[in-house]
């Protein structure tokens, strides 16, 4: 540090100490199913049952997406990534669109913006509007610019009616506007900054005055006969601002918006997309876009992709990394889409099981009295068109629902960081008479320390027919993981998710008594029961795992909370000297982490000592390791439950860290 002598302030840059490790969140959950709009096979972030409305729709009879992801919100959850899935092959899923333009010239295509048969409630209106007007000051005329009375809203790229009565209307594409001048430039001195539809103006009377108004077009979009979006402003023009395409195109993907911190946007019911600029050829002559076109339009021809719907849909395949972006969309689906996304702490796919039914259509509502801050009267309510209902998917074999599941539990087992949710099949959880034994033959089929298992499946109230009080049997998962969220948030991932009342829950599709459910703890199967005074609450938390040391559910996940905490919190360590002061912070590290966690009751012992142990010195870290490029730390924690050690072995090797897990029974827990 340098000699003060000089009253002042002083910068000195100090160097800081390892960072802290903090407590990644295990809450966030992962779906994969059928929905009735939004992008296919695209994780999105979903923060609550309105966003998710917004992204994907409602309720459907075709599938139980909805259902688990309400269930996942009402039971405590405040995250989670949600994956559409639908059949891609020819025939199957497919935006509705329509065709804009007049007779001669057809130049824009207006789709949903995402595939299914939802886009044919959507009616679209494309009407003609002038935003600025203006006039010119008579006077001797020059044909490359005019000066006006005022240049507000005009632009580069303006298309504009130039009106001389009785003279035929004229149109010119702004180069430039200069405000100080008060001058449109028709033709830019600049002849590289020229466009390519610049024409000079000329025929017109100079000792008139001239009406020079702007040609833009309001696109207003009704769902159902609903008003649902209004978009001023469009211009033909591809060098305006306001191009059409540019404004209303495909929208950024959702899961580069969330790494950046951000959740994506409500999407927009359509988009627009350029169909042919051959329709700029009508500049500086007669341009009719909409000259006899009908308006409103009805978009036609979407389909959902269910039909053809297969278990590749849920699992995809694995994708080689310089595969290119065709390759990528071919083979990332559903499942596969997740590994991605870091911060996925389970999985549950609940409509390999659906049961699909008819969805109710409903009536129009009756009109009312007209709001006037909204955009015109309407086209009026749309019924219902030929072929907009709802496709249904196929009920999935026992084969294929199995497929889907192991591939859940093997991308959990593979990645590490998170845990398969397993629901029964339909026929186990809804027959009264043998749906136990079919449980328990499902579980059967699992061993594994990455999936949990849950019977029987839980009824509520169906939207689409609560007016007549009607019920609907859906997956337990959503319940599950929304319970685990709430005991994350209420005191800790090392908290057992289970004994908590479950929310939105009417009933379940099969009773299950104290000895039956002993029978079912047995075999890791989390009974949900009733109990009286107590309403419906799980009364398990097992993972499917033989192996004793990962029985419990909240072990397999608290051992996954400080794997992944460890790891991204310690990768400042790559490329530093491996020597004692780089030890002693890993230590620091790690030990402080460790101790805050057992102060909140995650792990066993009457001491810090008891409870975890972090080694990262010259014992396990000796001068012939050390040449080899590589640092061993090695941490031991006791969970509260059911045995003592399980070693996390932290190394660093070339320029990366690997993490190994162990368990260690010490026995007497």
């Amino acid at each position: 540090m340098a000699e003060l002598l000089t009253p002042g302030v002083y910068y000195e840059r100090v160097d800081a100490t390892s960072p802290a490790i903090g407590v990644v969140r295990m809450d966030i959950a992962g779906f994969v199913g059928i929905a009735p709009r939004g992008p296919l096979d695209t994780p999105v972030p979903v923060e609550s049952w309105r966003q998710y409305e917004a992204h994907f729709g409602g309720f459907t009879g075709s599938a139980y997406l909805a259902y688990a992801v309400r269930a996942f919100f009402e039971n405590g959850g405040r995250r989670c990534w949600v994956v559409r899935v639908a059949s891609k092959d020819p025939g199957g899923a497919s935006a509705a669109e329509r065709l804009v333009g007049s007779a001669a010239r057809e130049v824009w295509r207006i789709a949903a913006s995402s595939p299914g048969s939802w886009g044919g409630q959507l009616t679209v209106s494309v009407r003609q509007t002038s935003r600025a007007q203006t006039r010119s000051a008579p006077g001797p005329g020059v044909a490359e610019y005019s000066v006006v009375g005022s240049t507000a809203g005009f632009e580069r790229g303006t298309l504009a009616r130039i009106s001389q009565p009785p003279l035929a209307d004229r149109l010119r594409v702004v180069s430039d506007v200069d405000a100080g001048t008060r001058r449109l430039i028709w033709v830019n001195q600049d002849r590289d900054a020229r466009l390519p539809y610049e024409t000079p103006l000329e025929g017109l009377d100079p000792n008139q005055t001239a009406l020079i108004e702007s040609i833009e077009y309001t696109i207003t979009v009704w769902e159902s006969g609903r008003p649902t979006a209004l978009y001023d402003g469009i211009t033909l023009i591809p060098e305006h601002s306001r191009y059409g395409p540019t404004v209303l195109g495909r929208e950024t993907e959702p899961l580069k918006l969330a790494r950046q911190g951000r959740l994506p946007s409500p999407p927009r019911p359509i988009v627009l997309e350029e169909l042919r600029q051959d329709y700029l050829d009508g500049i500086p002559g007669s341009l009719d876009l909409l000259e006899g076109a009908p308006d409103p339009v009805v978009l036609m021809g979407g389909a959902d992709g269910l039909a053809t719907l297969s278990p590749y849909e849920y699992v995809g395949e694995a994708v080689s990394p310089g595969a290119s972006d065709v390759e990528k969309a071919l083979k990332l689906r559903g499942l596969r889409t997740l590994e991605e996304v870091e911060e996925v702490a389970s999985l549950a796919a609940p409509d390999v099981h659906i049961q699909p039914v008819s969805t109710p259509l409903f009536l129009p509502p009756p009109p009312c009295v007209p709001d006037p801050c909204l955009p015109g009267p309407g086209p009026g309510p749309v019924p219902a068109l030929p072929g907009t209902a709802m496709e249904l998917p196929p009920v999935f074999t026992d084969q294929q629902i199995y497929a889907v599941q192991s591939a859940m539990v093997e991308q959990c087992e593979a990645l590490g960081d998170r845990v398969a949710v397993i629901d029964p099949t339909a026929n186990s959880a809804l027959d009264a008479r043998s749906g136990e034994a079919a449980a328990i033959e499902w579980r059967t089929r699992f061993d594994s320390r990455y999936a949990t298992f849950y019977f029987p499946w839980v009824r509520v109230v169906d939207p689409l027919r609560a007016s007549g009080g009607a019920t609907r049997a859906i997956p337990p998962s959503g319940f599950a993981l929304g319970q685990w969220a709430a005991a994350d948030f209420k005191t800790g991932v090392h908290r057992a998710p289970a004994n908590e009342p479950l929310a939105w829950a009417q009933d379940v599709t099969a009773a299950v008594d104290a000895a039956r459910h002993g029978l079912l703890n047995e075999r890791g199967i989390n009974a949900i029961r009733t109990q009286p005074g107590r309403g419906i609450r799980i009364l398990g938390a097992r993972t499917v795992s033989s192996d004793p040391d990962w029985v419990f559910l909240n072990v397999r996940r608290l051992m996954i909370m400080i794997r992944k905490s460890v790891y991204e919190a310690v990768q400042w360590a790559v490329m530093e000297p491996n020597e004692f002061r780089a030890q002693a912070k890993l230590r620091l590290a790690a030990s402080s982490f460790l101790l805050a966690l057992w102060e909140r009751g995650a792990l066993a012992g009457e001491a810090a000592a008891e409870a975890f142990i972090v080694r990262c010195d010259e014992s396990n870290n000796p001068p012939s390791e050390r040449d080899n490029g590589r640092l061993l730390m090695e941490i031991g924690v006791a969970p509260v439950k059911p045995f003592e050690f399980v070693v996390v072995r932290v190394g660093r090797t070339g320029n990366e860290f690997e993490i190994e897990e162990e368990g260690v029974s010490r026995g007497g827990m």
